[in-house]
């Protein structure tokens, strides 16, 4: 495989691909399918790879990180990598005390729950940024033609974690704070815009050819709560790293209620959980957004004939989008047979798009140029 070229400021050039055409609404005559939370979870050489490693050093190891992430790419031919990572990295980057925990996830060594916590936080410094980079570099260079997703955690979601202190049911904390100290909610949230924001563009610099911003909370915010205390936030993640010219996904689970909102905050497609069809999706955004999703994970450990059934269902509904990556409406389950996952790329591959009532679906030649 060989490296990407670079550009005059000596930033990494990232390759040509069906996925970014596609998030850009360049319709394919097939569709270009990637797997959330695909690196590791499921692969048995993930587990071999991670033997006596914790997740976040795991993270930190440029290597591990590259190997990881390359992993899915090698068995299933999915037609993008995601950067292995966790959307708690930047906080221990930046000096916060937080550890993932097996069995529990993310937790604090203290919670933030007041003003005077939130102005002690250490600001992310560009320095240590230099191991995502290093890995991001590698990554590029062993996907060759195949591009690179990177990632960083939504404003909200951070915020809720660090309110909470590790993972919550209702996440009733960050919401009592919006409105019973809105002052020290947007300083929070200002916070975890620039850190997140500083994390997802030191890997777009190093070669990332996309960019996605999970907020995997955000569906316990009603309308109002998120266009008026978390939408500027994302938004502002989104603007660091816009003069990029990348192609940048909002995906949320169980934001059907918020997906003009999330669009509107500055993304060029919207990814949509498994509780909505494509179609409503498209819909509700008014036909202009390109689309990511939506296999229900659930199914992947259906009788195969029930998942293609689905499948085919999925694709069928995405085709009135602007355009459509496939994936699922959330991430591999740990327990999901690889196998599984690599009949699946093979299937979404051979269906060749219909074209929506009243247009032409592009040609193949048509979609690259």
């Amino acid at each position: 495989m060989t490296q990407s070229p670079h550009s005059a400021d000596g930033r990494t050039t990232p390759p040509d691909s069906a996925l970014v055409r596609e998030l850009r609404g360049q319709r394919g005559r097939t569709r270009p399918v990637w797997f959330m939370r695909q690196a590791g979870r499921s692969l048995p050489e993930y587990r071999e790879a991670r033997k006596g490693t914790g997740m976040l050093e795991a993270c930190l190891r440029p290597e591990l990180a590259a190997e990881i992430t390359v992993q899915p790419v090698r068995r299933h031919g999915v037609d993008a990598g995601i950067f292995f990572s966790d959307i708690v990295v930047p906080l221990k980057l930046a000096g916060v005390d937080v550890d993932i925990v097996a069995g529990v996830g993310p937790v604090l060594g203290a919670p933030i729950r007041t003003s005077a916590d939130i102005d002690a936080l250490p600001e992310l410094e560009d320095s240590a940024l230099e191991p995502i980079r290093e890995a991001v570099r590698l990554t590029v260079a062993e996907l060759g033609e195949t591009p690179l997703i990177g990632f960083a955690g939504a404003p909200f979601t951070l915020a809720a974690y660090m309110v909470e202190g590790r993972p919550s049911r209702d996440h009733l904390g960050p919401r009592a704070m919006m409105h019973s100290d809105p002052g020290a909610w947007r300083a929070l949230c200002e916070w975890t815009a620039r850190t997140s924001g500083a994390f997802l563009r030191a890997q777009l610099e190093a070669g990332a050819s996309a960019g996605q911003l999970f907020d995997s909370w955000a569906g316990s915010l009603g309308l109002a709560d998120y266009e008026e205390h978390v939408r500027p936030a994302s938004g502002s993640v989104f603007d660091a790293v816009r003069d990029l010219g990348r192609p940048l996904i909002h995906f949320g689970t169980g934001t059907s209620e918020l997906l003009a909102a999330m669009k509107d905050a500055g993304a060029d497609a919207v990814g949509v959980d498994y509780r909505l069809p494509l179609a409503e999706a498209n819909r509700r955004l008014g036909g202009s957004v390109p689309l990511q999703g939506n296999i229900d994970p659930a199914l992947l450990r259906a009788p195969w004939g029930v998942l293609e059934a689905h499948v085919r269902d999925v694709v069928a509904s995405g085709a009135q989008a602007p355009g459509h990556v496939v994936n699922l409406g959330h991430g591999v389950p740990p327990e999901t047979d690889p196998a599984v996952l690599t009949r699946l790329v093979e299937l979404i591959h051979s269906i060749e798009d219909d074209a929506p009532a009243g247009q032409e679906a592009p040609a193949a030649t048509d979609a690259a140029s």
